[in-house]
């Protein structure tokens, strides 16, 4: 007897290849973030967190799908993937001489920059991570070389703070400098600079090359060190910019370029793909002088991931991630539609956007913006890229006598989310009066949300938004 079984969808195929954070929940369908890999019909703003897939991103992925099966042979995922490139290059106008390593999320990219410098220093690493509370919270074990879940991409169980074999352990030690004070007020660039400078002279002396995060674009919006002070820290120390929220402007990836920093992007965060994915774009000076991969890696990537001449890349596995691979075309099917927009256009989109925000939470709730700049450093702002208006993280903490918590804000979130509105998770940047983390709340824009209102006129843009956010404050309203 022939027993027929459905072929698996692109939804449940994206569910697979990364680590237990994208399992779906058997009861709602949903990842612990809420997000479903399928089309719903929902209010969803949650850029900052992850996505819910678009209708349009969907069918991308199916077709692809279609194109090469549930079960690719490993030379098509890596035929697929040098595609990918190419389109990354273009969209970012990036040069052919720099280099692309895919990840299944923006925490394994951590383990890319590692292999990147290991072996510039007879002691090893010096990490330097900045504002672990404002980038994603596996970091704090990949930036020093461990992992970061009980399981890989590949299946692989580990423990999350185990080292990565030839990576972690003795070979790095990281840091963290937090970008806000104890009570949530964003520190000025020079500050942090002067903290880095010090943090690599220590290193220095203690034989160890310095591997110095910068943040482009954190879970609020920040952009630190400045560019004039990132000028400052070039020299015996390597750069790598966390930008895995995607708010990043061609422009600005040309400047970390050319200051031979190693960039970080994400597809499920401001990109609009479903979570999880991400690429390191990587600067030629160190494919020129890389060391050979660490064994460890071949826990974490498989060989098409990384440059085929990468040295040491056959130690990794020769095999397919699907899940990934349709990820990423769904991430990029939405960051070249985005691109093909005139400036204007996005502009107009996003300040319709931000402009709704106000009008239906901000002037009409106890809300207020937290400003993505330190205090009295408002001019800051006018440096930032129009991108950066398409995150608004929320002040809640009036919403309840004595302060609402970021407790309340955690379940608040989720009641929102379960009844069909997402926004971004909260996050620790405000505090109350008695010392605990106030509440907060993030509204996020997409490339594909752009996109998809850019053919609508000005009045007709200002109602679907204002619209949205009327949908998002009655939802708050309702649980607080």
């Amino acid at each position: 007897m022939t027993v027929c079984v459905d072929k698996p969808d692109a939804a449940q195929l994206m569910t697979g290849g990364c680590d237990s954070r994208i399992v779906l929940d058997p009861e709602t369908g949903l990842n612990r973030y809420y997000s479903a890999p399928r089309p719903r019909d929902l209010v969803a703003y949650a850029s900052s967190t992850a996505n819910d897939i678009s209708a349009a991103a969907y069918r991308r992925a199916e077709a692809v799908l279609a194109e090469v099966g549930a079960a690719p042979p490993a030379q098509v995922y890596a035929e697929r993937l040098e595609a990918m490139r190419g389109r990354i290059r273009a969209a970012y106008g990036v040069p052919d001489e720099v280099r692309i390593v895919f990840a299944p999320s923006g925490t394994d990219l951590e383990f890319v920059a590692l292999a990147c410098v290991a072996g510039r220093a007879p002691a090893g690493t010096h990490a330097v991570l900045l504002g672990a509370d404002e980038v994603g919270s596996g970091c704090i074990h990949s930036a020093h070389g461990l992992y970061h879940a009980k399981e890989t991409a590949l299946g692989v169980a580990t423990a999350p703070g185990e080292p990565v074999p030839g990576l972690g352990g003795v070979h790095v030690e990281l840091v963290d400098i937090p970008v806000r004070d104890r009570m949530g007020r964003v520190r000025p660039s020079h500050y942090i600079t002067e903290r880095m400078l010090s943090s690599i002279a220590a290193a220095r002396a203690a034989s160890r090359h310095s591997l110095l995060h910068i943040v482009h674009g954190s879970k609020t919006g920040l952009i630190l060190p400045s560019l004039a002070d990132v000028d400052r820290l070039t020299g015996d120390a390597t750069l790598v910019v966390d930008a895995c929220q995607a708010r990043i402007t061609r422009e600005a990836v040309a400047d970390y370029l050319a200051r031979d920093a190693i960039v970080f992007i994400t597809g499920s965060k401001f990109m609009g793909g479903p979570p999880f994915s991400g690429f390191a774009l990587v600067p030629p000076a160190f494919a020129a002088q890389a060391p050979a991969l660490p064994e460890g890696l071949a826990t974490l990537f498989r060989r098409a991931e990384w440059p085929a001449d990468w040295p040491g890349s056959e130690i990794l596995p020769d095999n397919v991630n699907i899940g990934l691979l349709l990820r990423l075309e769904a991430s990029l099917f939405e960051l070249e539609r985005f691109q093909a927009l005139p400036a204007e256009t996005v502009e107009r989109v996003i300040l319709a956007f931000h402009a709704a925000v106000r009008s239906q939470i901000v002037e009409q709730t106890a809300a207020r913006r937290v400003a993505p700049y330190p205090p009295g450093h408002v001019e800051d702002a006018d440096t930032h890229p129009v991108e950066m208006r398409t995150l608004s993280t929320l002040d809640l903490s009036a919403f309840r006598a004595g302060g609402a918590s970021f407790e309340d804000a955690q379940a608040w979130h989720k009641t929102m989310a379960l009844a069909g509105v997402r926004v971004g998770q909260p996050v620790k940047c405000v505090r109350l009066a008695d010392g605990r983390w106030g509440a907060t709340l993030r509204i996020g824009l997409a490339m594909g949300q752009v996109a998809d209102a850019a053919a609508l006129d000005d009045s007709a843009l200002a109602a679907r938004f204002e619209a949205d956010m009327a949908a998002i404050r009655e939802a708050l309203l309702a649980v607080v």
